[in-house]
Parts: C-alpha cells; structure tokens; sequence
C-alpha cells in the first residue's frame, strides 16, 4: 500500500521524523499482529508490504497514521492533515505480482533519484532483506526472502531479482 502527503508536501522532514514513523509502525505491526515484509520512506510517501492474519488493516493504519500525523504536527508546528487519504491498499493477486511489488518498493527510492542503488537507501527495509545491512527488528524477513528460496540464498536471488531483473524462479528443494 501506498500513503501519500496531503497536497504534496513532506511526511518527514529529517531522520528523528524517519525513525519515529517507524518505531510507531513497529509497535503497530506488534499490537495487530501482522507480517511486515518491506517498507520505504520517502520524502512525500511510505510504501508498506504488510499480511494481515486478522482483518485489521483499517484499524491499524487508522492508528499508525493518525499518531504519526498528530506527533508530526506537534513538533512542527504544524495543523491539519498530512495524509491526503486514509490509505490506497491494494491486494496482491499471486506471487508474480508480489514479486513485482517487492521490486517496486525496493527501486522506489533510485527511481527518485534519493540513492545510486535500492541497497543504499537507509529508510528502506530492502537493505537490511538482503543482507546489505542489519536488518530491521519488525521485518518479517525469513517470510519476505522465501518467496525466492529457503535460507540466504534468498536475499542473493531477491538482490538478483531486484537490482538486476534477474527471474526470480525458486530452485527446486
């Protein structure tokens, strides 16, 4: 899902903005329970890749964009919405559209022209998915990279699959 700025304007301004929305998505993720496979900050938008056990999705974006707005606000100075809507969920259909979907939020950030490679953008979840980095504590990462293959050869071929366009076909096990 994507989460877009009101009026394009900015959702963070420094990196105590990057690091609080992400320590208020790590306690979401905690209180609802869900999966989170990758996440991207950017400037005037978040992606989320998230599997939600229990139909939660609303209630759990409700509360981590609103406390994230209200916190926001407050130590800017700031009134009024920052989110321009609740949240454009979409549904992954089958594995080739995760598979895409992956690769986006992984190149979201080179296609901005905000890093050289997906690798080295820090507010991203893909660094750490593929080993290039710690990785961080609420990524559901051993979920994320067997959708390429069992064990660390799933960040190789997920990095392939990525950064190279490389097929991202599991090997038979």
């Amino acid at each position: 899902m994507t989460i877009h700025a009101v009026h394009g304007c900015v959702i963070v301004l420094d990196n105590l903005d990057r690091i609080s929305l992400l320590n208020m998505l790590a306690a979401v993720i905690g209180r609802q329970g869900w999966l989170c496979l990758m996440f991207c900050i950017m400037d005037t938008h978040y992606h989320l890749l998230v599997v939600t056990p229990e139909p939660n999705l609303a209630e759990g974006m409700c509360l981590l964009n609103g406390s994230y707005a209200q916190w926001f606000n407050r130590r800017h100075g700031r009134k009024g919405h920052l989110f321009r809507e609740r949240y454009r969920p979409k549904r992954v259909l089958d594995d080739a559209h995760l598979l895409l979907t992956i690769r986006y939020i992984a190149l979201n950030p080179v296609e901005a022209k905000l890093a050289p490679t997906a690798g080295e953008y820090p507010w991203s979840s893909y660094p750490g998915a593929v080993g290039v980095t710690p990785c961080w504590p609420f990524i559901a990462r051993e979920e994320l990279l067997a959708h390429f293959s069992r064990g660390e050869s799933g960040a190789r071929l997920m990095q392939d699959f990525v950064e190279h366009g490389q097929s991202s076909t599991k090997p038979a096990t």
